[in-house]
Order: C-alpha cells, then structure tokens, then sequence
C-alpha cells in the first residue's frame, strides 16, 4: 500500500494528468510530471515538472528513482518507455497492456480474441492491401490511421474503393484500419477500475454524443436498456482481465439499430 505523503509520477501532462494529479495533491500525495510541454496542464500544478521527452532514459531513470509508482495518462506513450521504469518501479497499466491498446489493428484483433464483437475491419498498410479488400468490408467505410489519431483526426469516410485510395493517400499511406460505417443507434462508454488482485468495479455507464468526430456532451447514466448497459460491463470487464490491467480504463461501445453492442476502442 502507497500511502498518503508518497510521491507518484505521471506520464503526460494534458487535461487527464492534470486531473489525476489534483485527485492526489488532495489525498496528500506529491506528483512528479514528465512531459516534454513546458507548459502542459498537468506539469504547471504538479509538484514537480520534469520536462523531457518520453525516451530520455536520464530522466525516466529520475522519475523511477523518486516516485513510489508511476501511471500514464494517455496510450500514446511509447510501451518501451513503461517497460524502461517496470525494471525499477512499480507501472501501473503495465507496458503490454499499454502495447494492446495503441494501435488500432491490434486492438481490435486483440478485443476479437476476447471473443468481443467489433466493426468489420481491414489492415491497410500499401496499396495492395486495398485491392484485395474484396467483400471484406461494405461501403461506407471510414480509413484511420492505426496510431495517434484522435477526436476525428486521422479519419477519412470513403464511399467507395477509389476513394480509400485517395484517402489513403491522403494520410501519408501510413498504416491504417479500414472500418465498415455502422447503422448508429448511440455510443456508451465503461469506465472501470481493476486492481492488483484483480478486483473490477464499473462506473455508471456513459452516454456520448460527438459532433464532427470529437466529443461533444457525456451523460450519465445512460439511457440504454439496463441489460444492455449491464452486457457492456461485462465486456469491458473481459477486455480489462485479457489485459491484466491495473488501474482505471474506458471501453467504448458502439450500439447498432438492430441492438448489437460493438466495442469501439479501449
């Protein structure tokens, strides 16, 4: 047990860790952020900023030396950053969960082996891959980069082969996912934390309304069908067990017309 009067450290310094680290400061905790940003939310409250890249080993190296454990505040740090401070401190969410999680081929390959539905999807990693996409996937379709896009960033509709190339194209023939457009009733999203011994416990579930692909308004609870919102508890919790995760984790769902409940992204 960490307790209170310890110091922790945040990966990240954005709205997230900015978040986590006011939650700490509270319970009398002491935060420590690394974040290249000199001026990231998180690192201006902290009780210390480090401000270095994530793959400055010097001051990865620091922040494991001073802080009792260290989190994440986003999946977008590099997963060899984690496994760097795994051999020197306590890492919650670990470096392979954190692996899991960002990249979109691999998620959803990862979340179907969970035996969790998700939209139809196709690699795209050259040219060719989109010639042999066949009746793999029905148009409309939206082509995303596989890593670090967000809040509609990164995504292109496509009506049609002709214009996944041109999309493709268009986001430098980086690696992408090609997803079939789905007939959308609503999105949720579970909000959970597991612990170390493996313990779940789920937040309400969340309702999400988006306006041009970012995130416009949540309400809580949702309105969804209670056994529906239940279903997606349990989903989210498989996906947090096949990860072995520890710490808190949002699943988003997609919910059909037709009632089918389809996991978006972790």
């Amino acid at each position: 047990m960490i307790l209170p009067g310890a110091t922790l450290g945040m990966l990240g310094g954005g709205q997230l860790g900015r978040m986590f680290t006011t939650a700490a400061q509270t319970m009398g905790y002491k935060v420590i952020v690394l974040d290249p940003d000199k001026n990231s939310p998180a690192g201006i409250i902290a009780d210390e900023h480090i401000c270095a890249a994530y793959t400055d080993d010097s001051a990865l190296a620091e922040l494991a030396q001073r802080c009792a454990a260290i989190t994440t505040e986003f999946e977008n740090i590099p997963a060899s950053t984690l496994a760097f401070l795994e051999q020197r401190t306590v890492v919650h969410p670990s470096s392979t969960a954190l692996a899991s999680t960002q990249n979109r081929n691999v998620e959803k390959s990862f979340i179907r082996a969970q035996g969790i539905a998700t939209v139809p999807f196709v690699s795209i990693n050259s040219t060719d891959d989109i010639a042999s996409i066949g009746d793999q996937i029905n148009f409309p379709a939206i082509l995303k980069v596989a890593t670090f896009g967000y809040d509609g960033k990164g995504q292109i509709v496509c009506e049609d082969l002709q214009a996944v190339h041109k999309a493709f194209e268009a986001l430098g023939q980086k690696e992408c996912v090609l997803e079939q457009r789905i007939d959308l009733e609503r999105e949720i999203s579970v909000v959970l934390a597991r612990s170390q011994d493996g313990q779940i416990s789920a937040f309400p579930v969340a309702e999400n309304v988006h306006i041009n692909g970012i995130l416009h308004s949540t309400t809580v609870p949702s309105i969804a069908a209670e056994s529906l919102q239940q279903t997606a508890i349990e989903m989210a919790s498989t996906i947090a067990e096949g990860l072995r995760y520890v710490g808190t984790m949002a699943v988003e769902f997609f919910v059909s017309k037709q009632g089918d409940i389809i996991a978006n992204e972790i």
